[in-house]
């Protein structure tokens, strides 16, 4: 005997026309959206530093009338060129990356940022934008190269971090911890660009094997993409047994 709140026993029965019509639709999306995406942003960055940089060409050098004289074509038609304007970018960063390493290209920079540091408003957003810049384009040999876990924010609760540098100067002596201690950055969900910095013993630093991209994935994704998937659907560990760790 059933009652009206017991659960409708579940009868297999084929999908109609319109079910398969929408999982198809739904795999054809989770295909072409990350390439269309992609392909979108690319498209929209080139044609935005185009937009910026080829007004500062002569115009008889921009790249659809140089086409238009090449061919003989119609002056009053359109050609969109996309890329010349990063190419044109890319070669005068170059150009004065390359003039800035210099003797003269350094000194002509202490100039410039001596005549900024005097400007009471400009100072602050130059250095802003400078600290910024330096943190991310630099090329430094230093950077996260391991991931870790760490028992955050309390015991028996573990977090993805990312190990900096070992400990030093004035924390590494007043920090009152017993043997070595570790600079761990702690990203946030879903944006890993900010976090704690966390000064930890090593002794409670759990190295990972898992590289900084898919730590980083791990962490983005909200637990969601997990670094060696088909490792797991084998059966078989995706990491290092962590137990045997010292």
């Amino acid at each position: 005997m059933t009652t009206p709140f017991d659960p409708d026993p579940v009868t297999p029965h084929k999908r109609g026309l319109l079910g398969r019509f929408r999982g198809n639709f739904l795999t054809g999306l989770v295909v072409i959206a990350p390439v269309g995406l992609t392909i979108w942003l690319i498209w929209s960055v080139v044609g935005w530093i185009d937009g910026f940089v080829l007004p500062l060409v002569p115009l008889k050098y921009h790249p659809d009338r140089l086409i238009q004289d090449l061919l003989g074509l119609d002056p009053l038609l359109q050609i969109n060129v996309r890329g010349i304007g990063v190419i044109i970018f890319l070669l005068f960063t170059v150009l004065v990356g390359f003039i800035a390493k210099g003797i003269i290209g350094r000194s002509l920079i202490r100039f410039a940022e001596s005549l900024v540091e005097r400007t009471p408003v400009v100072r602050s957003i130059y250095s802003g934008i400078k600290q910024i810049s330096e943190t991310i384009f630099a090329q430094s040999e230093t950077s996260f190269e391991t991931a870790c876990l760490i028992e955050y924010p309390r015991k028996g609760i573990w977090a993805i971090g990312f190990i900096s540098t070992g400990a030093k100067g004035e924390i590494a002596a007043k920090s009152g911890g017993e043997g070595e201690m570790m600079s761990v950055f702690l990203p946030t969900t879903p944006n890993p660009t900010s976090g704690f910095l966390l000064f930890v013993p090593k002794t409670d630093v759990i190295e990972l094997d898992m590289s900084v991209e898919d730590s980083a994935k791990l962490v983005i994704s909200a637990g969601l993409v997990y670094p060696n998937a088909k490792a797991l659907e084998d059966g078989d560990a995706p990491i290092a047994d962590l137990n045997g760790r010292d």
